[in-house]
């Protein structure tokens, strides 16, 4: 049997997640019980969700356990298998975490599912046709709820989810508009993505700034916003929603290293009568297979073209999830493990 590599939290972050906190181990790999699949992974999935998994503080998951390998998404193929559904080669997505191979309970319900990759490639099942995807279909779908003709807005447009999120709603008729970091990102939102106006947030240093820079993309004001970031840009963007708009709350990126992230205008909810919620996409399993027929079936057709930021080996993951947090990937960020 191979030896397999894993990277295990440490210790825990004081501040701003470092390099040092994750630990490369490596392991031998147990010999199968009945009803458990090997599977050995291709593509590793980091996401922002997993800074606040290290903390050790009350959240709407458990914390990340000190010297366990570090939860994440993994596709990758059945490499052995005692369980009835699962065939050697059958390609699979799960919760394998930081690690090379998994041994997985086929029975345990959602741990393994198998995927066809004759028209969408095995990584978009970590990104587009993934947690990513599902995450900006329900925001929209259920929380936003748009009417074609209205306006759009998603912050961190050009990662995974709000990727998914602009051809979700274009899909739907709407005037969409992204805020992404950087002109090269802002230009990949409008010639790949199909978003209708892309705003570079680095060219505000304060929520005014932006602000404007909003109402000059949303001339008719914005009816629904996905947020991802929080901080400044929320400022900016609930100084332009219309009234009765809907607030979709994904992410607070700018507070996952414990700043504050105080709202200057909180009454704006009532005078304009705005819906704020926050959701957790992984509490809604009864939408995901609605959500990944609709975006397996725009990835499948080229309305949805996500970029990947794809780091080599095990060992990067640890560097590859700081340039993450700090907005250095261009579109959903992967390890590659084979």
């Amino acid at each position: 049997m191979p030896v397999n590599q894993q990277i295990l939290l440490d210790n825990r972050p004081a501040g701003e997640a470092l390099a040092s906190n994750f630990k490369l181990v490596s392991s031998p790999i147990p010999e199968l019980a009945d009803g458990q699949v090997l599977v050995r992974h291709h593509y590793l999935s980091l996401d922002p969700y997993m800074r606040g998994r290290m903390n050790d503080s009350k959240s709407y998951a458990e914390a990340q356990p000190l010297g366990q390998v570090m939860i994440g998404g993994t596709v990758g193929e059945v490499l052995q298998s005692r369980h009835a559904k699962f065939a050697v080669g059958d390609q699979v997505v799960g919760m394998g975490g930081w690690q090379q191979y998994s041994v997985v309970c086929g029975t345990d319900l959602g741990a393994l599912r198998k995927v066809d990759t004759s028209q969408v490639p095995l990584s978009a099942y970590l990104g587009a046709v993934g947690m990513p995807g599902v995450t900006a279909w329900y925001g929209l779908v259920k929380i936003i709820a748009p009417k074609a003709g209205e306006t759009m807005l998603v912050s961190a447009a050009t990662g995974a989810v709000g990727s998914a999120f602009g051809a979700l709603s274009k899909a739907r008729g709407c005037r969409t508009v992204g805020i992404a970091g950087g002109p090269d990102k802002c230009q990949y939102a409008l010639d790949e993505l199909g978003f209708d106006a892309c705003i570079d947030y680095k060219l505000h240093a304060n929520a005014a700034s932006l602000s404007k820079a909003i109402k000059a993309a949303c001339p008719g004001g914005v009816d629904g916003y996905f947020e991802n970031v929080g901080g400044m840009v929320l400022d900016a963007v609930m100084s332009r929603m219309n009234a009765f708009g809907r607030i979709a709350v994904c992410g607070m990126i700018a507070g996952y290293n414990g700043a504050p992230l105080p709202l200057s205008q909180p009454a704006l909810i009532l005078v304009r009568r705005l819906k704020v919620q926050g959701f957790i996409v992984s509490e809604h399993l009864e939408i995901w297979p609605e959500a990944l027929r609709e975006l397996g079936t725009l990835v499948a057709t080229g309305k949805l073209r996500a970029r990947e930021s794809v780091a080599q080996g095990i060992e990067s993951a640890p560097e590859a999830f700081l340039g993450l947090l700090q907005g250095k990937n261009f579109g959903k960020q992967l390890v590659k493990l084979v």
